[in-house]
């Protein structure tokens, strides 16, 4: 009887851990979704585009696609850094696009109960409280999970959207 009894606790308990990629940008610890990311790769080629948004970056071709890719830093305001090698840009879905996020570093993919989720919308880490799903805590760490589909809003989407000829 205990056995299936921990059984179905484990299997509780497992529902209960959320998975995020975990990214630095400064000295902040920031995650999403790991359902929303579609990969991760090395800074690459960014073709600039003329009277884009102020913290799109550009465009990358990412296997024969053209994806829009932003400056995380800018986005939330924060100062520019140069780009070194362990600068990447992290594919996410936002509202079913592809798009590129540079980010200062990659960190790791974890694992975060629900209990340790908080969600509060009114605390703030030098970004909008729009683009906060919640703060997850990890040991000592506090990481400011992103909510992707707002770091966009619909306007700044459609002026991002390539044009198909």
């Amino acid at each position: 009887m205990n056995d299936v009894v921990n059984k179905e606790k484990n299997k509780i308990e497992n529902i209960d851990n959320q998975q995020f990629v975990t990214f630095f940008i400064g000295k902040e610890i920031y995650g999403v979704d790991v359902l929303r990311v579609q990969e991760i790769i090395g800074i690459t080629e960014i073709t600039f585009v003329p009277n884009s948004l102020p913290f799109m970056k550009g465009v990358i071709n990412l296997r024969g696609n053209v994806v829009p890719v932003l400056d995380m830093r800018k986005k939330l305001n924060m100062p520019d850094r140069e780009y070194d090698q362990t600068t990447v840009i992290i594919i996410v879905e936002v509202k079913g696009r592809s798009i590129g996020m540079i980010v200062d570093a990659v960190s790791d993919v974890i694992d975060i109960t629900t209990e340790s989720i908080q969600n509060t919308p009114h605390f703030t880490a030098k970004i909008e409280t729009d683009y906060i799903k919640s703060i997850g805590r990890k040991d000592d760490d506090l990481i400011i999970m992103l909510e992707v589909d707002k770091i966009l809003s619909t306007d700044d989407l459609e002026s991002i959207t390539v044009k198909e000829s």
